[in-house]
């Protein structure tokens, strides 16, 4: 039975009309008909896009899609953090309210589950029709096979696991790729003990266990291995912790959407709220961060050297403003004072084209933070300057004062989403000339 709008979750809402003022963010979108009744559930990476794409290209629709617009009355949406979470959410919303149209679209396939069995050794994980299976665990049913799988592979890379029921006694193709442990190849307990490990992250993931508790049960677990000098194992874990903020940036669990579609809003609004309360306390006068920038440096021994600038718009990625720099080694020299000052002098005379940055973040400590008040100060400028210690708890301020941040301090949640971008674009664009340099 199909839910109506009284029943649904407490989504944003707009006319079919407005249709081109959702917001140009990951989420999730619902069309209703005129008696409120749930016709279609779709996620997407840019919700402004996605939907327009409905009503402004509608010669390329079949007829079954020109149907359901003929019936779209409104639409609600909520706005997520990632797109795994659009994913799940997504099929979280199709199995509760069974809209007619996610099927008819899909031609009434089956929809695929994860299916994660139990009472084996080594539990496999895979895709499947069925779930009549009453000795495994399922989840879902998603409404896109290509998409799951895509989300399994960004998970089967933090923890990996095998698929096949009769995995042979060698190490496989994924193994090699790093997918795969083939812990029936080397069957000692410690291997054993971090699979079954895997395992149950995965099953957390499914489950809507939230990325923020999951990295708190990780680093503890690191910070064990740390204090018993078992170095290469807490940096495998500090890997999978990376690896979770990088996929994800997620610390929130399905559900919670549905309750409060404005959650991602007002997130932001207290990362950005509790970060200027802190930096005013520290003597600095800053009024607003609509506009954050974050400066990072790649080289590998001081060759191929790449700069970056992400910028932040009121919390939010704004990718169309983000720039990349090849340093030139004559100038600078494997540096990293003169790297970052040369990436800062060719940003600052950009100020009118590029906009005004609230704030400057640069990755690093006292050597970073000097360069840029060396630009700024040239140039007659007087912007807020922070730095991040490879401790990421720590900020560093322009009078080289330090600032722990506690680790559960949404603030630190906001730097950390900024230094990781920043570090990503950065070495995205080293890698690719890297690349090139090898080829040529």
């Amino acid at each position: 039975m199909q839910e109506s709008q009284a029943q649904l979750p407490l989504f944003s809402s707009l006319s079919v009309k407005d249709y081109a003022k959702l917001p140009g963010q990951p989420g999730i979108y619902i069309f209703l008909d005129k008696k409120n009744t749930c016709l279609y559930v779709g996620k997407a990476k840019n919700l402004t896009n996605r939907v327009s794409s409905y009503f402004n290209n509608k010669k390329l629709l079949d007829t079954k899609s020109l149907l359901l617009l003929e019936q779209i009355e409104s639409i609600k949406f909520i706005v997520v953090e990632s797109e795994i979470e659009s994913f799940l959410l997504e099929a979280n919303l199709i199995k509760k309210y069974n809209p007619k149209y996610n099927i008819k679209l899909k031609d009434s396939k089956t929809y695929p589950w994860i299916e994660v069995t139990q009472g084996e050794k080594f539990p496999r994980v895979t895709v499947t029709r069925r779930n009549n299976n009453k000795k495994s665990l399922y989840f879902g049913p998603y409404p896109n096979v290509g998409e799951l799988k895509l989300v399994l592979k960004t998970i089967r890379r933090i923890f990996p696991y095998i698929t096949v029921k009769n995995h042979a006694k060698k190490c496989c193709l994924y193994f090699h790729l790093g997918l795969c442990m083939c812990p029936m190849v080397d069957e000692t307990k410690e291997k054993t003990d971090t699979y079954k490990k895997n395992i149950r992250n995965i099953i957390r993931i499914f489950k809507g266990y939230s990325a923020k508790n999951l990295i708190k049960d990780l680093e503890k677990e690191r910070n064990k291995l740390s204090e018993r000098q078992e170095y290469e194992k807490a940096q495998k874990i500090q890997k999978q912790i990376s690896a979770i903020i990088n996929t994800t940036s997620a610390n929130i669990k399905t559900f919670e959407y549905e309750s409060n579609p404005h959650l991602v809003l007002k997130l932001r609004e207290k990362e950005l709220e509790e970060l200027k309360e802190i930096l005013n306390s520290k003597r600095y006068k800053i009024e607003k961060l609509d506009r954050i920038e974050c400066f990072d440096i790649s080289n590998t021994s001081g060759k191929l050297s790449t700069g970056s600038m992400v910028v932040f718009i009121k919390g939010e990625k704004n990718a169309s403003s983000y720039r990349r720099f090849r340093i030139n080694p004559q100038n600078t020299g494997p540096n990293d004072y003169s790297m970052m000052k040369e990436v800062l002098q060719r940003r600052i005379r950009h100020l009118k084209e590029w906009g005004i940055p609230d704030l400057i973040i640069v990755d690093g400590g006292k050597p970073q933070i000097s360069a840029a008040l060396v630009v700024l100060k040239s140039r007659g400028l007087n912007f807020p300057v922070i730095g991040l210690a490879k401790k990421e708890e720590t900020v560093i301020t322009q009078d080289f004062d330090q600032i722990y941040i506690p680790k559960d301090s949404k603030a630190l949640h906001l730097l950390k989403r900024l230094r990781n971008e920043a570090h990503r674009f950065a070495i995205s664009y080293h890698r690719k000339l890297r690349s090139k340099f090898i080829s040529a």
